[in-house]
């Protein structure tokens, strides 16, 4: 028995359950955005963060870590509870094709599972739905949760993409928005900027303008 897993969020740097086989790669016809809201791990229900999705895109192409647990029907199951309990914001799973580095034309995994999000704010109490840049640096740069800063996830999926050498322009673009709002400057101190936010009617989050503290050593958590 084996099933593999594809992570483009923060599983790529923290799977938080056990795998026999990691492998970097993508899949085609997606793209990772930041429309997802998370409630309970980075945010809350008053001010939810901003996690990543896929979106359809016909030519596109998404790198990430594919996971293989071997080993039983148990293995799987433990496995998949904890995914489950994790991703409770995803209201899918959606079975792909994976391609490694060098090999695009031949996927190297068949049936491999994702999780994705219905795009549609009616069906999906989850899905935020596309915003202006700016908007989603100042919802990222404030919100938090349980298991830290929205900040953090962001910074480091930036950070794990440059590991595994495949770096997101959204993901890099996104950052500096953020760190922009945040006053950070090139060497990663904060400066002296007062974040005035936008009102809550314009962010459709009613999420509250918070003091931010500077910002310290990133710790990987779920999320």
């Amino acid at each position: 028995m084996v099933f593999w897993i594809f992570g483009y969020g923060s599983l790529v740097w923290n799977p938080g359950f056990e795998y026999d086989e990691k492998v970097i790669g993508f899949i085609k016809d997606h793209r990772r955005v930041f429309d997802l809201a998370c409630i309970d791990h980075r945010g809350t229900p008053e001010s939810p963060a901003r996690t990543c999705t896929l979106e359809n895109v016909e030519g596109a192409i998404c790198w990430g870590a594919a996971y293989c647990v071997r080993g039983g029907p148990e293995r799987e199951r433990l496995a998949m509870e904890y995914l489950e309990r994790r991703e409770c914001e995803y209201d899918k799973k959606t079975l792909v094709d994976f391609y490694k580095e060098g090999e695009p034309s031949q996927p190297a995994l068949t049936g491999v599972i994702v999780f994705t999000s219905t795009p549609d704010k009616v069906s999906n109490k989850y899905y935020l739905g596309p915003a202006p840049l700016v908007e989603m640096a100042r919802q990222i740069a404030t919100a938090h949760g349980p298991c830290g800063n929205n900040r953090d996830y962001l910074f480091l999926l930036e950070k794990a993409m440059f590991a595994i050498g495949h770096e997101d322009d959204m993901v890099i673009e996104l950052a500096k928005e953020v760190r922009k709002v945040l006053g950070i400057t090139g060497n990663g101190i904060p400066t002296e900027k007062k974040i005035t936010g936008t009102s809550p009617k314009a962010l459709k989050s009613h999420m509250p303008v918070l003091q931010l503290r500077p910002l310290q050593e990133a710790v990987a958590m779920d999320s």
